[in-house]
């Protein structure tokens, strides 16, 4: 992690992107995780109880697992091994992916099942431009399919956002705030393709030159999402401060 925390920290960031994917309507029900590894030794995660809605979670709420989704911790609530399975294989094999977050968005599903993935047609889907990974489906997602955890790992390699075709969407961070300002502004970008592709005109797409330059603009901003952070943690503060217990 490029910033070390205390589980304490880890659990209030966790609880807070949970409130904020139902916030910003990024929920599949019960269905999709976020999760994000505890320091120290071996390999721990915090992850969401089975059956919590999003907008419930909150600090204490989060479980620890290990590396095959199994509880490290006393709770009465159960885990979705078959939910975890893409998060540990990503986690294992990435040591800068300290968050992992998942989603079954519609205009995520939308863009995961057209063939060109995302466009580079206005600024935001620019930041994207040449670094989204591609996973072709495979079905649900289990425990005893090493294979294809194998194949995800290497379609992801080095990239920090990665298009789950005929699934979803999944992005990475070395903290929780990264991972969800990629997934925020990925979301966005699937929204924008969409509602551009909606309208029946031809799209227009920038130059090589065009794209390359603004493509670096985004790579050399330091921030990477940490004010946004802030100013989100502030509006939970206000609105759901329980999101802490």
């Amino acid at each position: 992690m490029t910033v070390q925390q205390t589980e304490q920290e880890l659990r209030e960031d966790l609880a807070a992107a949970y409130r904020l994917m139902a916030h910003f309507n990024m929920t599949d029900m019960v269905y999709t995780h976020l999760s994000v590894r505890l320091p120290g030794e071996g390999h721990r995660y915090l992850v969401n109880p089975y059956g919590l809605l999003f907008e419930e979670i909150t600090a204490s709420s989060l479980v620890i697992v290990d590396a095959d989704g199994v509880p490290q911790q006393e709770t009465s609530w159960n885990i979705n091994p078959a939910g975890f399975v893409i998060h540990s294989a990503v986690h294992a094999n990435r040591p800068d992916a300290a968050c992992v977050m998942h989603t079954h968005t519609i205009a995520g599903m939308v863009i995961a099942a057209q063939d060109k993935g995302i466009l580079p047609l206005n600024q935001i889907n620019i930041e994207f431009y040449g670094v989204v990974a591609f996973h072709a489906y495979e079905g649900i997602a289990a425990d005893d399919n090493l294979s294809e955890r194998e194949r995800l790992v290497r379609d992801l390699g080095t990239r920090n956002a990665i298009i789950l075709q005929n699934h979803g969407l999944l992005t990475v961070g070395s903290t929780v705030a990264q991972a969800f300002y990629r997934m925020y502004y990925m979301e966005q970008a699937c929204k924008i393709q969409i509602a551009a592709q909606s309208t029946g005109v031809p799209l227009h797409i920038p130059s090589e030159e065009k794209l390359l330059r603004a493509k670096n603009q985004f790579d050399t901003d330091p921030d990477q999402g940490q004010m946004i952070w802030k100013a989100l943690r502030r509006k939970l503060d206000r609105e759901q401060p329980d999101y802490k217990s």
